[in-house]
């Protein structure tokens, strides 16, 4: 990950470039408003962290400058700046975090980790998709009303891609759970999202990976 740091003490500059390369980060540093938004138009970053009071051109002008030109990269000001104006006038620009000096670097990483942890996607299948969070089940793009047996059955499958399910797991979430209606399920199913689903004879169903 790419970070763009923007810090008129070299001190802290460094001290804060030792820390983030050693989690791994690549850290480019400026030392005033107009390289940073020079920085920024050069190159692509995952992260801006900006100090407010730099020469040139400011913190809060400068996301603003961002923001304004579709910039949505995610942005974390450190200040010293801790007065509520400050704080809703860095909101109000676009910041996504707002940390004080003087502050904490673990504290730093640990926000850093939470903003940037990849959103969870789900379980795919095709153009199926499974939020095992939710329940949510899409094709498409479009949520499919499963009831409540056929949720529990797909869920069984897709979370076990490439695996055969016993028949008995499936038969334990039915209502009248028969061999015959687990197969009339599993059937409509197919059907309806397009699964590539297997019957392994005696043992139980498989939902091929795609």
């Amino acid at each position: 990950m790419k970070i763009l740091l923007l810090e008129d003490d070299p001190i802290l500059s460094q001290t804060m470039i030792d820390f983030l390369e050693d989690e791994g980060y690549s850290v480019d540093w400026v030392s005033d408003g107009e390289a940073a938004l020079d920085a920024s138009y050069e190159q692509r970053y995952d992260l801006y962290l900006f100090d407010v009071n730099v020469p040139l051109l400011n913190g809060f002008e400068l996301l603003k400058a961002l923001r304004e030109a579709e910039d949505t990269t995610p942005t974390f000001f450190i200040t010293a700046l801790v007065d509520i104006n400050s704080l809703g006038l860095g909101f109000e620009v676009g910041a996504d975090d707002y940390i004080k000096k003087p502050f904490d670097p673990d504290e730093l990483i640990i926000r850093i980790k939470a903003k940037m942890k990849p959103k969870d996607e789900g379980v795919k299948h095709g153009d199926v998709v499974y939020d095992p969070s939710s329940g949510v089940v899409r094709k498409a793009e479009k949520i499919i009303d499963l009831g409540q047996i056929q949720h529990e059955i797909f869920r069984l499958l897709i979370t076990h891609q490439g695996q055969t399910v016993d028949k008995m797991h499936f038969l334990e979430v039915m209502e009248q759970p028969t061999e015959s209606a687990l197969r009339v399920h599993i059937t409509k199913l197919k059907k309806l999202l397009d699964l590539d689903i297997s019957n392994i004879r005696g043992i139980g169903y498989r939902l091929e990976k795609r």
